[in-house]
């Protein structure tokens, strides 16, 4: 959980990224001379993406100065990393990485153009529903497995359960989002809920162990007895989380409801 009330430090952090997400459309303004299929071989897609994306006629005819949207493709804004930009399109950071021809996904800079490979159409393969009623895209249960390893890698297994299970319970609390994505990527009074959203580490790839407790937890299998959230007594200070009526305590961290 948080481990710190700096409201401010927050909000900056969430205003630079949400505003870098607004700069991202890649965008293209028709010069004289273009023709769609030179514009879509500048950024590497087809005629048919861009004369659907904007609503081209059959016959293809766009004039200068007309600005066209570019299907795919993404420009990264300052503040962004790859793993912000893959839950933005419900993508992988490796599909990214692969499709943008990217070796190291921890270096991207401002104004790079990224291929975001299946947007435009329902992103993430569905997986099928669990008895929990969770229905998960393969990018959600890779968002739900990093958090899980980034807040508990260290903990006990039945710990990293827990902490997956409490995202549930969350899901399933009206006092929270209604999706998985929703509940960890959640802003509160401009702070991130969950500090690895904050802090970069839920970019670490998730461990099998991870992975394994997320799925028991989809599973049904909740060892935080209906917690919503966990805290480490020992790295954190606020109050409103010490406050709450406590489910149980697994390792570093005490569950709360």
């Amino acid at each position: 959980m948080l481990k710190t009330s700096k409201v401010l430090l927050c909000l900056l952090a969430f205003l630079l990224l949400t505003a870098g997400a607004a700069e991202a459309a890649v965008s293209h303004t028709v010069q004289k001379g273009e023709s769609v299929w030179l514009i879509s071989q500048k950024y590497g897609t087809t005629i048919n993406a861009v004369a659907s994306a904007n609503n081209i006629p059959s016959s293809y005819l766009i004039y200068p100065g007309q600005v066209l949207i570019i299907p795919g493709k993404h420009r990264v804004a300052p503040g962004e990393t790859l793993w912000l930009i893959s839950q933005q399109y419900g993508v992988s950071v490796t599909a990214i990485a692969q499709a943008s021809g990217i070796s190291n996904p921890a270096l991207i800079y401002p104004g790079q153009l990224l291929t975001i490979p299946g947007s435009g159409s329902n992103p993430g393969h569905k997986l099928p529903p669990t008895s929990g009623n969770f229905s998960l895209s393969a990018a959600d249960l890779d968002l739900f497995a990093r958090l899980v390893h980034a807040e508990a890698a260290g903990e006990p297994y039945l710990g990293q359960v827990a902490v997956a299970a409490s995202v549930l319970n969350r899901v399933k609390d009206p006092r929270y989002p209604n999706t998985v994505r929703e509940v960890i990527l959640q802003v509160e009074y401009g702070c991130y809920q969950y500090s690895p959203v904050l802090d970069g580490r839920i970019n670490l790839p998730a461990s099998q162990t991870a992975y394994r407790a997320v799925q028991d937890a989809l599973n049904g299998s909740d060892p935080s007895l209906g917690a919503t959230g966990f805290y480490n007594p020992a790295k954190t200070t606020n109050q409103w989380v010490r406050s709450q009526p406590v489910t149980t305590t697994i390792g570093n961290h005490v569950f709360f409801r």
